[in-house]
Protein backbone atom coordinates (compact mmCIF):
# COMPACT_ATOMS: atom_id res chain seq x y z
CA UNK A 1 0.00 0.00 0.00
CA UNK A 2 2.92 2.19 0.75
CA UNK A 3 4.87 1.18 -2.42
CA UNK A 4 4.25 4.30 -4.44
CA UNK A 5 3.10 7.08 -1.77
CA UNK A 6 -0.31 7.86 -0.30
CA UNK A 7 -3.30 9.64 -2.14
CA UNK A 8 -1.93 12.94 0.42
CA UNK A 9 1.81 12.54 -0.99
CA UNK A 10 0.35 12.57 -4.54
CA UNK A 11 -1.80 15.55 -3.73
CA UNK A 12 1.36 17.41 -2.05
CA UNK A 13 3.11 17.70 -5.41
CA UNK A 14 0.61 20.10 -6.03
CA UNK A 15 2.19 23.11 -5.02
CA UNK A 16 0.99 24.97 -1.82
CA UNK A 17 -1.41 22.33 -1.41
CA UNK A 18 -2.55 21.47 2.18
CA UNK A 19 -4.15 18.52 3.42
CA UNK A 20 -4.24 19.16 6.98
CA UNK A 21 -7.41 20.60 7.89
CA UNK A 22 -8.86 21.76 11.07
CA UNK A 23 -12.69 20.54 11.53
CA UNK A 24 -14.36 23.59 11.53
CA UNK A 25 -12.45 24.88 8.51
CA UNK A 26 -13.51 21.46 6.95
CA UNK A 27 -17.17 22.01 7.44
CA UNK A 28 -16.47 25.11 5.67
CA UNK A 29 -15.04 23.91 2.42
CA UNK A 30 -17.76 21.16 2.50
CA UNK A 31 -20.45 23.66 2.46
CA UNK A 32 -18.66 26.00 0.50
CA UNK A 33 -17.16 24.07 -2.10
CA UNK A 34 -18.61 20.82 -1.92
CA UNK A 35 -15.62 18.12 -1.73
CA UNK A 36 -12.24 17.91 0.24
CA UNK A 37 -9.90 15.84 0.30
CA UNK A 38 -7.51 15.68 3.91
CA UNK A 39 -5.61 13.93 6.50
CA UNK A 40 -7.78 11.52 9.09
CA UNK A 41 -5.78 13.64 11.93
CA UNK A 42 -8.55 13.20 14.93
CA UNK A 43 -11.29 12.09 12.65
CA UNK A 44 -10.42 8.35 14.04
CA UNK A 45 -8.01 9.12 16.60
CA UNK A 46 -7.70 5.32 18.30
CA UNK A 47 -7.52 4.02 14.85
CA UNK A 48 -3.49 4.79 14.86
CA UNK A 49 -3.25 3.13 18.41
CA UNK A 50 -4.91 0.46 16.80
CA UNK A 51 -2.59 0.24 13.75
CA UNK A 52 0.74 0.48 15.89
CA UNK A 53 -1.00 -2.44 18.34
CA UNK A 54 -1.49 -4.66 14.81
CA UNK A 55 1.83 -4.10 13.94
CA UNK A 56 3.56 -5.99 16.42
CA UNK A 57 0.92 -8.33 17.40
CA UNK A 58 0.90 -9.77 13.88
CA UNK A 59 -2.38 -9.10 12.85
CA UNK A 60 -2.01 -6.49 10.25
CA UNK A 61 -3.87 -8.77 7.57
CA UNK A 62 -6.64 -9.56 10.26
CA UNK A 63 -9.78 -8.65 7.41
CA UNK A 64 -12.02 -7.66 10.65
CA UNK A 65 -9.42 -5.09 12.02
CA UNK A 66 -8.98 -3.98 8.25
CA UNK A 67 -12.05 -3.39 7.81
CA UNK A 68 -12.81 -1.65 11.33
CA UNK A 69 -9.50 0.63 10.18
CA UNK A 70 -10.80 1.42 6.98
CA UNK A 71 -14.27 1.98 8.02
CA UNK A 72 -13.80 4.03 11.15
CA UNK A 73 -12.56 7.03 9.54
CA UNK A 74 -15.22 6.73 6.40
CA UNK A 75 -18.17 6.93 9.27
CA UNK A 76 -16.43 9.23 11.21
CA UNK A 77 -16.71 11.64 8.15
CA UNK A 78 -20.44 11.40 8.79
CA UNK A 79 -21.00 10.46 4.97
CA UNK A 80 -24.47 9.54 3.90
CA UNK A 81 -23.27 6.83 1.28
CA UNK A 82 -20.28 5.07 0.46
CA UNK A 83 -18.49 3.57 -2.46
CA UNK A 84 -15.57 1.40 -2.13
CA UNK A 85 -12.91 0.39 -4.64
CA UNK A 86 -11.33 -3.19 -3.93
CA UNK A 87 -8.32 -3.86 -5.29
CA UNK A 88 -7.32 -7.35 -6.29
CA UNK A 89 -4.00 -8.82 -7.71
CA UNK A 90 -0.27 -8.78 -7.44
CA UNK A 91 -0.14 -5.26 -6.61
CA UNK A 92 -2.67 -4.98 -4.00
CA UNK A 93 -3.00 -5.86 -0.52
CA UNK A 94 -5.34 -8.46 -1.54
CA UNK A 95 -3.80 -11.11 -4.01
CA UNK A 96 -7.10 -13.14 -5.17
CA UNK A 97 -10.62 -12.07 -5.40
CA UNK A 98 -12.11 -14.54 -2.31
CA UNK A 99 -10.26 -12.32 0.63
CA UNK A 100 -11.14 -9.24 -1.19
CA UNK A 101 -14.82 -9.96 -1.46
CA UNK A 102 -14.86 -10.80 1.99
CA UNK A 103 -13.32 -7.46 2.46
CA UNK A 104 -15.34 -6.02 1.36
CA UNK A 105 -18.66 -7.30 2.46
CA UNK A 106 -17.39 -7.13 5.91
CA UNK A 107 -17.12 -3.31 5.34
CA UNK A 108 -20.58 -2.91 3.52
CA UNK A 109 -21.71 -4.55 6.80
CA UNK A 110 -20.51 -2.16 8.96
CA UNK A 111 -21.48 0.36 6.63
CA UNK A 112 -25.44 -0.97 6.64
CA UNK A 113 -24.57 -1.35 10.92
CA UNK A 114 -24.44 2.67 10.83
CA UNK A 115 -26.64 3.28 8.50
CA UNK A 116 -24.76 4.03 5.46
CA UNK A 117 -25.41 2.57 2.05
CA UNK A 118 -22.38 1.00 1.07
CA UNK A 119 -21.51 -0.17 -2.38
CA UNK A 120 -18.00 -2.22 -3.22
CA UNK A 121 -16.35 -2.88 -6.44
CA UNK A 122 -13.69 -5.45 -7.00
CA UNK A 123 -11.13 -3.68 -9.31
CA UNK A 124 -7.83 -5.51 -10.92
CA UNK A 125 -4.39 -4.39 -9.84
CA UNK A 126 -2.59 -7.02 -11.14
CA UNK A 127 -1.10 -4.71 -14.02
CA UNK A 128 -0.27 -0.83 -13.22
CA UNK A 129 -3.54 1.30 -13.45
CA UNK A 130 -3.01 3.81 -16.08
CA UNK A 131 0.47 4.99 -17.50
CA UNK A 132 2.25 6.42 -14.80
CA UNK A 133 3.10 5.43 -10.97
CA UNK A 134 4.55 7.88 -8.22
CA UNK A 135 3.51 10.99 -6.82
CA UNK A 136 3.19 14.23 -9.26
CA UNK A 137 3.56 11.49 -12.26
CA UNK A 138 0.23 10.36 -11.28
CA UNK A 139 -1.50 13.98 -10.65
CA UNK A 140 -0.41 14.57 -13.77
CA UNK A 141 -2.60 11.96 -15.30
CA UNK A 142 -5.29 12.53 -13.05
CA UNK A 143 -5.40 15.96 -14.48
CA UNK A 144 -5.72 14.52 -17.67
CA UNK A 145 -8.93 12.47 -16.83
CA UNK A 146 -10.39 15.45 -15.28
CA UNK A 147 -9.82 17.75 -19.18
CA UNK A 148 -11.14 14.97 -20.71
CA UNK A 149 -8.36 12.47 -21.39
CA UNK A 150 -5.96 10.61 -20.11
CA UNK A 151 -5.79 6.60 -19.89
CA UNK A 152 -8.66 4.37 -21.71
CA UNK A 153 -8.60 2.16 -17.89
CA UNK A 154 -8.27 5.02 -15.60
CA UNK A 155 -11.12 6.56 -17.24
CA UNK A 156 -13.68 3.38 -17.21
CA UNK A 157 -12.74 3.34 -13.62
CA UNK A 158 -13.30 6.51 -12.66
CA UNK A 159 -16.90 6.81 -14.28
CA UNK A 160 -17.71 3.31 -13.55
CA UNK A 161 -17.10 4.31 -9.73
CA UNK A 162 -18.87 7.63 -10.43
CA UNK A 163 -21.97 5.69 -11.63
CA UNK A 164 -22.06 3.85 -8.35
CA UNK A 165 -22.24 6.89 -6.44
CA UNK A 166 -24.51 8.52 -8.62
CA UNK A 167 -26.79 6.22 -8.10
CA UNK A 168 -26.79 5.58 -4.25
CA UNK A 169 -26.94 9.31 -4.18
CA UNK A 170 -30.29 9.40 -5.54
CA UNK A 171 -28.67 11.35 -8.29
CA UNK A 172 -29.76 9.22 -11.51
CA UNK A 173 -30.10 12.18 -14.09
CA UNK A 174 -25.73 12.95 -13.98
CA UNK A 175 -23.96 11.66 -16.07
CA UNK A 176 -20.26 11.81 -14.95
CA UNK A 177 -19.09 10.96 -19.17
CA UNK A 178 -20.47 14.40 -19.32
CA UNK A 179 -18.83 16.43 -17.09
CA UNK A 180 -15.30 15.25 -17.95
CA UNK A 181 -16.12 16.28 -21.65
CA UNK A 182 -17.68 19.61 -20.57
CA UNK A 183 -14.84 20.59 -17.75
CA UNK A 184 -17.30 20.82 -14.87
CA UNK A 185 -14.87 17.84 -12.93
CA UNK A 186 -11.86 20.03 -13.77
CA UNK A 187 -13.90 22.94 -12.50
CA UNK A 188 -14.65 21.57 -9.43
CA UNK A 189 -11.27 19.59 -8.53
CA UNK A 190 -9.48 23.19 -9.12
CA UNK A 191 -12.01 24.42 -6.58
CA UNK A 192 -11.01 21.99 -3.91
CA UNK A 193 -7.12 22.15 -4.68
CA UNK A 194 -7.12 26.26 -4.01
CA UNK A 195 -9.29 26.01 -1.16
CA UNK A 196 -6.72 24.33 0.61
CA UNK A 197 -4.20 26.49 -0.76
CA UNK A 198 -2.87 24.36 -3.79
CA UNK A 199 -1.55 26.52 -7.38
CA UNK A 200 -2.51 24.25 -10.51
CA UNK A 201 -0.72 26.89 -12.71
CA UNK A 202 2.62 25.86 -11.26
CA UNK A 203 4.28 23.08 -13.11
CA UNK A 204 4.26 20.09 -11.10
CA UNK A 205 7.69 18.88 -9.64
CA UNK A 206 9.67 16.95 -12.66
CA UNK A 207 12.98 14.60 -11.11
CA UNK A 208 15.95 15.57 -12.15
CA UNK A 209 17.43 12.49 -13.18
CA UNK A 210 15.29 9.85 -16.22
CA UNK A 211 16.72 6.62 -17.64
CA UNK A 212 14.83 4.72 -20.30
CA UNK A 213 14.27 1.12 -20.75
CA UNK A 214 14.16 -0.23 -24.24
CA UNK A 215 12.81 -3.28 -25.53
CA UNK A 216 15.55 -5.63 -26.86
CA UNK A 217 13.77 -7.29 -29.43
CA UNK A 218 10.24 -7.54 -31.71
CA UNK A 219 7.12 -8.36 -29.94
CA UNK A 220 3.95 -7.76 -28.47
CA UNK A 221 3.91 -6.31 -24.57
CA UNK A 222 3.12 -9.22 -22.36
CA UNK A 223 1.84 -8.50 -18.99
CA UNK A 224 3.43 -6.07 -16.67
CA UNK A 225 3.72 -7.05 -13.00
CA UNK A 226 1.98 -4.29 -10.53
CA UNK A 227 4.19 -5.28 -7.65
CA UNK A 228 7.63 -5.07 -9.33
CA UNK A 229 6.73 -1.76 -11.13
CA UNK A 230 5.06 -0.12 -7.62
CA UNK A 231 8.77 -1.87 -5.94
CA UNK A 232 10.64 0.05 -8.91
CA UNK A 233 8.92 3.53 -7.93
CA UNK A 234 9.19 2.83 -4.61
CA UNK A 235 13.07 2.30 -4.99
CA UNK A 236 13.18 5.55 -6.99
CA UNK A 237 11.89 7.55 -4.05
CA UNK A 238 8.17 7.53 -4.65
CA UNK A 239 7.42 6.22 -1.42
CA UNK A 240 9.06 5.13 1.54
CA UNK A 241 11.65 3.28 3.79
CA UNK A 242 10.30 4.21 6.96
CA UNK A 243 7.45 5.83 9.08
CA UNK A 244 7.98 10.10 8.50
CA UNK A 245 10.43 9.64 5.57
CA UNK A 246 10.02 12.26 2.57
CA UNK A 247 9.17 11.34 -0.37
CA UNK A 248 10.34 12.39 -3.83
CA UNK A 249 7.47 14.09 -6.12
CA UNK A 250 8.98 13.41 -9.09
CA UNK A 251 10.20 9.94 -8.51
CA UNK A 252 8.28 7.25 -10.13
CA UNK A 253 8.14 5.20 -13.63
CA UNK A 254 6.21 6.10 -16.72
CA UNK A 255 5.00 2.95 -18.78
CA UNK A 256 5.40 3.20 -22.71
CA UNK A 257 3.42 0.38 -23.96
CA UNK A 258 0.49 -1.93 -22.12
CA UNK A 259 -0.28 -5.11 -22.37
CA UNK A 260 -1.12 -6.77 -25.67
CA UNK A 261 0.35 -3.62 -27.49
CA UNK A 262 3.21 -3.97 -30.38
CA UNK A 263 6.78 -3.21 -29.80
CA UNK A 264 9.91 -2.92 -31.68
CA UNK A 265 13.22 -2.87 -30.64
CA UNK A 266 15.20 -0.26 -29.50
CA UNK A 267 11.38 1.00 -28.70
CA UNK A 268 10.88 2.76 -25.18
CA UNK A 269 9.00 0.76 -22.46
CA UNK A 270 9.52 2.29 -19.48
CA UNK A 271 10.74 5.86 -17.83
CA UNK A 272 12.20 5.85 -14.90
CA UNK A 273 12.68 8.87 -12.70
CA UNK A 274 14.52 10.16 -9.48
CA UNK A 275 16.11 12.66 -7.74
CA UNK A 276 19.17 10.44 -7.00
CA UNK A 277 20.77 8.52 -9.56
CA UNK A 278 22.04 5.61 -7.36
CA UNK A 279 18.43 4.81 -7.18
CA UNK A 280 18.58 3.45 -11.02
CA UNK A 281 20.26 0.30 -9.91
CA UNK A 282 18.35 -0.89 -7.51
CA UNK A 283 14.91 0.09 -9.54
CA UNK A 284 16.20 -1.67 -12.47
CA UNK A 285 16.72 -4.71 -10.29
CA UNK A 286 13.04 -4.50 -8.93
CA UNK A 287 11.85 -4.00 -12.87
CA UNK A 288 13.82 -6.90 -14.35
CA UNK A 289 11.27 -10.05 -14.32
CA UNK A 290 8.04 -7.75 -14.40
CA UNK A 291 7.40 -7.38 -17.49
CA UNK A 292 7.75 -9.83 -20.58
CA UNK A 293 7.84 -9.54 -24.69
CA UNK A 294 5.75 -12.24 -26.41
CA UNK A 295 7.07 -13.52 -29.71
CA UNK A 296 4.79 -15.21 -32.29
CA UNK A 297 1.44 -15.40 -33.86
CA UNK A 298 -0.18 -15.99 -30.60
CA UNK A 299 1.36 -13.87 -28.34
CA UNK A 300 -0.85 -11.25 -27.00
CA UNK A 301 -1.71 -11.39 -23.34
CA UNK A 302 -5.02 -12.91 -22.33
CA UNK A 303 -7.37 -9.72 -21.43
CA UNK A 304 -8.50 -9.45 -17.92
CA UNK A 305 -11.44 -7.15 -16.65
CA UNK A 306 -10.88 -4.44 -14.68
CA UNK A 307 -14.09 -4.64 -13.08
CA UNK A 308 -13.89 -7.97 -11.40
CA UNK A 309 -17.36 -7.45 -9.70
CA UNK A 310 -19.06 -6.09 -7.40
CA UNK A 311 -20.33 -6.72 -3.88
CA UNK A 312 -23.32 -6.82 -2.39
Amino acid sequence: LGHTGGTLDKLESIAGFDPVLPTARLREQLAEVGAAIFAAGALAPADAKLYALRDITATVESLPLIASSVMSKKLAEGAGALVLDVKVGSGAFMKSAGPARQLAELMIELGAAHGVPTRALLTDMNSPLGATVGNALEVAEALDVLAGGGPEDVVALTLALATEMLELAGLDDCEPAATLADGTAMDAFAAMVAAQGGDLSVALPVAACSETVTAPRDGTMGEIDAMAVGMTAWRLGAGRSRPGERVQAGAGVRIHRRPGEPVSAGEALFTLYTDAPERFGPAHAELDGGYRILSGPDAAPVPRPLIIGAAP
